[in-house]
């Protein structure tokens, strides 16, 4: 959420807030008492185990936490104006920026979601390739597809976009894009070929 112009990240930790070990054990442990040693060594293994368990609770929380502010601050963007303005990001450039090994992100941002003023998106919406525009700078393949999805939403059913029209279009938007790619964005959209929108119009 946004405070005071900035933005402020938190983990929803569901039950695991909630996580703690009854400090009955640890009084067990302190204590002088009729444990058995070999019960004593028990308490003593279980007791190490839950702590271990936390902590490494706690240090996911902190590396997801950690993971999803470096992607978010750098799609901030996205925030602001939409998915139009998605840049494009992999898990090595989020890996360098805050010091962990690449398998580590994949890991951290697989089955992740996180809840923005735009809907509630899986972290892995937010890393794509990238594409060139001719004044040198790159843009998100994602963002390109929401321009292709939007040129499609609006145009006139009975003469539909072809891949070359849309492909003619996003070059004079500034886009280095073939007819080619433009064909396998729009298929990864699930949005039919000119010819068959034509036809389904007209149903």
């Amino acid at each position: 959420k946004k405070i005071n112009n900035s933005n402020l990240y938190l983990l929803n930790e569901g039950d695991l807030r909630h996580l703690h070990i009854n400090n009955y054990y640890k009084h067990l442990l302190d204590s002088q008492n009729n444990l058995s040693e070999k019960e004593r060594d028990y308490y003593r293994d279980r007791y190490r185990s839950a702590v271990w368990l936390i902590r490494n609770i706690e240090r996911r929380k902190a590396t997801i936490l950690k993971v999803t502010e470096a992607i978010m601050e750098y799609q901030k963007e996205f925030l602001e104006k939409g998915t139009e303005h998605l840049r494009p990001l992999t898990l090595r450039q989020v890996a360098e920026v805050v010091g962990m090994h690449e398998a580590t992100i994949a890991r951290v941002t697989a089955n992740k979601y996180v809840e923005t003023p735009r809907g509630v998106f899986p972290l892995k919406y937010f890393f794509s390739s990238s594409l060139d525009r001719n004044d040198g700078s790159t843009a998100s393949s994602r963002s390109v597809k929401e321009l292709i999805r939007k040129m499609v939403a609006e145009e006139d059913a009975s003469t539909p976009l072809s891949d070359s029209d849309i492909a003619r279009t996003l070059k004079q938007q500034g886009y280095e894009i073939a007819r080619r790619t433009v064909a396998k964005y729009r298929d990864s959209l699930k949005i039919l070929p000119a010819r068959l929108r034509r036809h389904v119009s007209r149903r």
